[in-house]
């Protein structure tokens, strides 16, 4: 608050972003601020709908009806779900100029941070991403302390790292009793496939999109080849073209439930023409898709990995060559490999080749293998290995915060 600026919340749906709106209104009450010089609205109210850009006009003026006495006062605006209500960005850019007005909006699409807001509020907007719980909020709600060198402890976080990766961060999800997690993350997945999906992009082809969705929240952590993929729906009966899987692919990155990972590559063009690697939202959407929520944990913890990175910065990659560098940062300060359990030989010996590909790229980077499971004669003598539990509480270098 107080920046003078328009404050943009984008992220996916059931993280959080009302919540946020909410505790503002009460740190403003706190503050002496009346409730009457707030106006919350929620734009896929259906007393709402349809709403129309003419009738945009009509918020602050029935507002100013309603509490005469807020005239020329200031008045803070919390719009959630703003995509909404068409030309909004419009109306509220001339608020801003013209009005004394504090303006916070919402929104389920990455386009409320690339196309409407940076467009229409040139200079008058900051935006800031929301996503489900970090592991250390998710510890934070469930009331697990973080002791160091504390054996038991370690135990009870390694154990809540494997039901976080199992069920996710959704707020609701994290406080429900067990039994109902399963029908929540079913009513989710419909919510966003339906309102962000279908219904705003208009999208008739629901059984593809519905198995598109299918594909990516198994597939997690893993290369997509679209034109794999795109023989393998035509196998099973789907017409569709490679000009329509991009575009219902950019429908879900929009929407905020994937994240399409490039190849670090300084040419755009090897980049375009290299696989992509998939990561989702959420690790616990994953299980709405699948038979056995409990298994793929090794895909699950790398997709937290790169969750607990993208938090902090947006430029990020994967390299390959004959081997792979899971997730790296644009200026080669950092690099992450992550592997579930490192007890094996065979698969200990390959980690630390790849982690060794990684120095050979990056000489100056930080190297990180990150693992859950392990045995402590193997890892004696070998550096820059760090449990998982301890890197998603942290910094990503073994700090705790």
């Amino acid at each position: 608050m107080g920046t003078g600026k328009v404050v943009g919340l984008a992220g996916v749906r059931r993280a959080g972003k009302t919540f946020l709106f909410f505790h503002a209104m009460q740190l403003l009450l706190e503050m002496g601020v009346p409730h009457e010089r707030m106006l919350y609205l929620n734009f896929e109210d259906d007393r709402l709908q349809p709403i129309r850009e003419g009738d945009l006009d009509l918020v602050l003026r029935s507002y100013r009806e309603l509490y005469p006495d807020s005239i020329g006062k200031k008045v803070y605006l919390f719009l959630d779900e703003v995509q909404s209500a068409p030309g909004w960005e419009l109306w509220a850019r001339r608020l801003h100029d013209t009005e004394n007005v504090e303006i916070f909006v919402t929104g389920s699409s990455s386009q409320l941070l690339a196309r409407d807001l940076s467009t229409a509020l040139r200079g008058r907007s900051i935006t800031l991403e929301v996503f489900p719980l970090s592991f250390r909020e998710f510890l934070n709600f469930r009331s697990i302390p973080v002791v160091e060198a504390d054996a038991n402890n370690e135990s009870r976080l390694r154990a809540a790292l494997v039901e976080y990766l199992e069920w996710g961060g959704f707020p609701e999800l994290v406080l429900a009793d067990e039994a109902l997690r399963p029908l929540i993350l079913e009513e989710y997945t419909s919510l966003m496939l339906y309102r962000d999906i279908l219904e705003r992009y208009g999208v008739r082809n629901e059984k593809l999109m519905r198995e598109l969705l299918r594909h990516a929240f198994r597939n997690t952590a893993t290369l997509l080849n679209v034109s794999k993929l795109h023989r393998d729906l035509a196998s099973q009966g789907y017409q569709v073209s490679k000009n329509t899987l991009f575009e219902y692919l950019g429908y879900l990155e929009d929407a905020f439930l994937i994240f399409l990972l490039p190849i670090q590559e300084l040419s755009i063009r090897k980049q375009a023409h290299n696989p992509k690697k998939l990561h989702v939202i959420d690790t616990g959407l994953i299980s709405a898709f699948k038979t056995h929520p409990g298994r793929d944990l090794g895909h699950r913890l790398e997709t937290a990995v790169f969750l607990h990175r993208r938090r902090r910065c947006k430029g990020l990659f994967y390299c390959a060559d004959s081997l792979e560098i899971d997730l790296c940062d644009a200026e080669g300060q950092e690099f992450f490999n992550t592997c579930w359990d490192l007890g094996n030989p065979e698969t200990l010996d390959r980690e630390l080749r790849a982690m060794a590909f990684g120095a050979k790229c990056w000489p100056s980077a930080k190297g990180q293998l990150v693992y859950h499971e392990y045995q402590q004669q193997s890892l004696e003598g070998v550096s820059n290995c760090l449990p998982a539990w301890k890197m998603l509480i942290g910094d990503g270098n073994g700090n705790i915060q």
